[in-house]
């Protein structure tokens, strides 16, 4: 019965040591295998199996992007002003084998690097130039760290500087300079403005004026218009009485003819005509030869009707 106890323990042992040496590696993961402390193999993405009591997982290494926010680092400007810089550094592992081998703490030494490089920058930069140039700061970091991580297995993807905090008294300077600014701004747009409003106002007089100009030549042109309407309209009534007169003249005329009135009384007529001439504004009438016979008569014929 004893043997049969040990013989189930040994199973049970085998089967945990067999369990045990089947390892799976998940996405973006990768393992460094040693076997008898020397370095092996890396094992990628799948199921794997190592030998036991020999094999063993020395490094599980994280093949995705990484991120690592370091504390804020005092560094000295060209024209000796203390600050502090902290950074943000985005890094990617591309060789588990050198990043397990390259170097003892990866994420401390990039940490101290990344001290040393900024300080070696920003050293040659005075202070205005400092805060002014962060993308160039960035781009020279990430360029310097990836040469230098390259044989840790580390790729530096980005550099970001997160704060620049300078003196104390440095942004009491800087405060007041950009309230002084702001100051300035707002006079110069303020004076735009006044500018503008007294333009715009000088435009609209003008306008103004322009406007009045325009409509006093559309009404003089109008009263113009109106004024000459009236005298062809009065022209057209005088032709139209003359025309009337005429006419009434020329049916006298005819209905004496149609009447078998004769020449005398024709004559007779055109006296009475040349009577209403002269009472006009004509000084002179000239009267035709062949009823100046007839004056006589008729002077006569007056004096017998009265």
């Amino acid at each position: 019965m004893g043997g049969v106890i040990a013989l189930v323990v040994v199973l049970i042992l085998v089967v945990m040591i067999l369990i045990s040496c089947i390892k799976i590696v998940p996405q973006a993961h990768a393992y460094v295998l040693e076997r008898l402390g020397a370095y092996q193999q890396t094992w990628s993405v799948g199921l794997h199996i190592k030998v036991p009591f020999i094999d063993k997982v020395a490094k599980r290494v994280v093949l995705k992007e990484q991120v690592v926010d370091f504390a804020p680092q005092p560094v000295i400007t060209k024209d000796n002003v203390t600050m502090r810089i902290d950074t943000v550094v985005f890094f990617q592992i591309t060789d588990p084998k050198l990043f397990a081998y390259g170097v003892e703490n990866p994420i401390m030494a990039i940490e101290n690097l990344t001290a040393t490089t900024l300080r070696n920058i920003i050293g040659e930069m005075e202070l205005d130039q400092t805060l002014t140039s962060r993308e160039v700061i960035n781009t020279k970091m990430r360029a310097s760290l990836d040469i230098a991580t390259d044989p840790w297995g580390i790729k530096v993807n980005r550099v970001e500087l997160k704060n620049i905090i300078p003196p104390a008294a440095i942004q009491d300077a800087m405060e007041k300079q950009m309230k002084a600014e702001r100051e300035r701004r707002e006079a110069i747009l303020r004076a735009e403005g006044e500018k503008k409003s007294t333009v715009l106002v000088a435009e609209g007089k003008k306008e103004s004026a322009i406007l009045e100009a325009e409509a006093e030549k559309q009404s003089a042109i109008l009263r113009a218009e109106a004024q000459k309407e009236k005298m062809i309209r009065e022209a057209e009534g005088e032709a139209e009485a003359i025309l009337k007169v005429q006419q009434a003249t020329a049916d006298g005329i005819r209905m004496i003819r149609e009447a078998g009135a004769d020449e005398s009384v024709l004559k007779i007529k055109s006296l009475e005509a040349f009577e209403k001439a002269a009472d006009g504004q004509a000084t002179k009438i000239i009267i035709p030869s062949e009823i100046q016979g007839l004056a006589g008569l008729a002077a006569s014929v007056k004096e017998v009707l009265k």
